[in-house]
């Protein structure tokens, strides 16, 4: 698995997206997110990749002063009411553990998690041991995570021991009490 597939696996997650809809009030744009009503102001986002449903499709471009979008070689003025949604950022400690795992626990996390209805992008917390074991020629420990899509809890234990052979187990807990365990060594 290459980085391109390891990203495009990131980037298809559910709930990847804040979304809502923008208005024009007091010489400044707003954004409304659809799912909390919370208001924020558009210019938090600035510079950011943003998406502008447009013609009944997304339009894809960066978010610049004065509600101007650059998409694909041209200028796109936002407008009152238009629908948008920002990508969200992964948690750093989740973003750095997934770039460390080899590829087949990566992919064994990933889709367990989705096949528990959760999204990396539901992440509330990671403890994420291996960043201190950079320099370490054998490594061994467990890393925490905490998942949290709305209608239930995850919790997930990455054990790992980094030696001779890659050892990778994650054990997940629901709140409702079902648990998974999954395990992966490789030489």
């Amino acid at each position: 698995m290459n980085k391109q597939q390891r990203t495009k696996l990131i980037e298809y997650q559910t709930r990847a997206f804040i979304e809502g809809t923008i208005e024009y009030i007091n010489d400044q744009w707003v954004f409304f997110d659809k799912e909390t009503d919370e208001a924020s102001l558009l210019e938090e986002f600035l510079h950011q990749d943003i998406e502008v449903f447009r013609l009944k499709r997304w339009k894809k471009g960066i978010l610049h002063e004065e509600g101007k979008l650059s998409a694909d070689n041209e200028v796109l003025l936002l407008k009152d009411q238009d629908t948008i949604r920002i990508r969200k950022h992964l948690v750093f400690s989740l973003e750095k553990l997934l770039e460390g795992m080899n590829d087949d626990a990566f992919f064994q996390f990933i889709t367990t998690l989705n096949s528990l209805r959760f999204s990396v992008y539901d992440c509330i917390y990671c403890y994420n041991q291996l960043s201190f074991l950079d320099h370490n020629e054998r490594k061994s420990g467990v890393n925490f995570i905490v998942f949290d899509n709305q209608d239930h809890i995850c919790n997930v234990q990455h054990h790992f021991s980094y030696f001779e052979k890659m050892n990778d187990r994650f054990e997940f807990t629901l709140n409702s009490g079902k648990r998974m365990v999954i395990e992966k060594i490789s030489s």
